[in-house]
């Protein structure tokens, strides 16, 4: 499991982070999340807010992005809200990076189900490139993070890096799609299992069988 800390409040990131404001395009898409939110309820749109301005600090910053404590009390600002209970959403949610990470956050599930479908593997492979859980490489490249359950067990096991989830994992599948992201390029999301596309059974269902075509009705079967 991650270790959750808030980055130190130094006077550093205070000159770094101190004047941060929402850009152009993401002051809009505040401002919408807000508009969602009957009058009264604008704190509702806390959680959209700090993902908004985790990306854009991701952008600025050429990572996933994270949420320095002046960038918490900025949000926190924007939505008349004591900070404190914007720390404890970002805290709360692994969505929200506390600490820098790299240009690629990789959170390999150690969960029961990913455990007995071979994380550990997962693990080892990423170490193998260097990766250390907690810890962001000498590069700015990558971020290795162990999280708890993500929800794709019918297809562990599974990582997330940034936005996407990969599933059915070997770790030379883990390889290649962490190649392709060094690379540059954008590879396939999802199940890496040839001939599966989501959690669909290889080979094709064993029950309910009547029901890939059309709507059925079974209660009268049991």
């Amino acid at each position: 499991m991650a270790d959750r800390h808030l980055e130190p409040d130094t006077p550093e990131l205070r000159a770094r982070w101190g004047g941060f404001a929402f850009n152009a395009a993401w002051e809009a898409k505040a401002r919408a999340a807000i508009a969602r939110y009957p009058a009264g309820r604008q704190r509702s749109a806390v959680m959209a807010l700090l993902d908004y301005a985790q990306r854009q600090v991701g952008e600025e910053t050429n990572t996933q992005g994270w949420l320095p404590i002046p960038v918490m009390e900025y949000v926190a600002t924007y939505l008349d809200m004591p900070v404190i209970r914007v720390v404890e959403v970002a805290t709360f949610y692994f969505m929200y990076n506390l600490v820098p990470v790299g240009r690629f956050h990789v959170q390999v599930c150690g969960t029961t189900p990913c455990m007995l479908r071979g994380s550990d593997d997962i693990m080892a492979a990423c170490k193998q490139r260097g990766m250390h859980k907690g810890h962001t490489t000498d590069d700015g490249m990558w971020t290795l993070t162990e999280v708890e359950c993500m929800g794709n067990c019918a297809s562990a096991p599974m990582v997330q890096i940034n936005d996407d989830n990969y599933e059915d994992l070997t770790a030379d599948r883990l390889d290649a799609v962490l190649d392709a992201l060094a690379a540059g390029k954008t590879p396939k999301a999802g199940t890496q299992e040839p001939g599966r596309h989501t959690v669909e059974p290889l080979g094709g269902p064993t029950t309910l069988t009547e029901m890939v075509t059309a709507n059925h009705d079974y209660r009268g079967e049991w």
